[in-house]
């Protein structure tokens, strides 16, 4: 057939021929295209995300309707036990979604592990479930450890006395308890009023797993402070992770203080006394 219109004297009917021939070639040859467009689909961006025990995985996710009609879709997700899987989309939290026909959503997956988890790689098929389809993506979240910090005293004793007007020094330690290294570690602390605590060292370069160093925290206390119990907070810290140890310090009043204190006492007596003395007789 495609001889007969190349024969001479048919040019214009050629050009038209050959014309139809190839955009029906392209038309029929782009319908296996257009049919795998129309193909539901649930990806992830990232499949593989690295994390500390205590912060959450966050995956990104993408959910593709292309049923041809609109699907009710539930989602699950099969973790380990212990663990916490929470699906969110334009900010809030779900369970499942409508999505029309030809439509994508956007959906997050945060994934939180147990404190206890240890360090290894899981995997966890997400699945977006409708009548009739089963979509899922398998994520991987990997465990690198765990963040945790200990501050004490060598004795565990976290209480002790003080002279108003003068100083004192606590001896303090702190340890990384967790499987990761802190670094940059810094000293705080929250105390009265007029108060004040400095730290030797101030801070930390690293503490690796399991290792601990002593800290000297030196408390000034006010003249004039009211004797009392009062709390101090002293904290150790990082990006990373934080610790507190509240020491409770007991003020007393000085000797000087105290025998003032009774040469008032007695003055007022002794003037009461005299004037008693003097206009009592009147």
């Amino acid at each position: 057939m495609l001889a007969y219109f190349l024969r001479p004297g048919q040019n214009n009917f050629r050009g038209f021929s050959i014309s139809v021939f190839f955009s029906l070639f392209f038309i029929f040859g782009s319908f296996p295209t257009v049919f795998a467009q129309q193909k539901s689909t649930f990806t992830a961006r990232l499949i593989n995300i690295e994390s500390a025990t205590k912060d959450p995985f966050r995956f990104n996710t993408s959910l593709h309707n292309g049923s041809g009609r609109t699907q009710t879709y539930q989602l699950q997700a099969k973790a380990p036990d212990g663990w916490i899987v929470i699906f969110r989309t334009e900010g809030s939290q779900i369970a499942g979604l409508r999505l029309d026909s030809g439509r994508t959503q956007e959906i997050s997956v945060e994934i939180t592990a147990t404190p206890t988890a240890k360090p290894d790689k899981y995997n966890i098929p997400v699945t977006a479930i409708s009548g009739d389809e089963n979509l899922s993506v398998d994520l991987e979240a990997v465990v690198k450890g765990s963040y945790s910090l200990e501050l004490t005293t060598p004795t565990g004793r976290l209480s002790d006395d003080i002279t108003e007007g003068s100083s004192k020094q606590i001896d303090l330690t702190v340890k990384n308890t967790g499987t990761l290294p802190l670094d940059k570690l810094e000293f705080t602390s929250q105390s009265p009023t007029q108060w004040s605590a400095t730290f030797e060292p101030a801070n930390i370069e690293r503490l690796d797993p399991g290792q601990s160093q002593d800290i000297k925290a030196t408390l000034k206390v006010p003249d004039k402070t009211i004797a009392g119990d009062y709390i101090t907070t002293f904290t150790a810290k990082n990006n990373n992770s934080t610790a507190n140890a509240a020491f409770r310090m007991t003020v007393k009043t000085s000797l000087l203080s105290g025998w003032l204190g009774i040469l008032v006492i007695l003055l007022a007596i002794g003037i009461i006394y005299y004037l008693i003395r003097k206009y009592g007789r009147r």
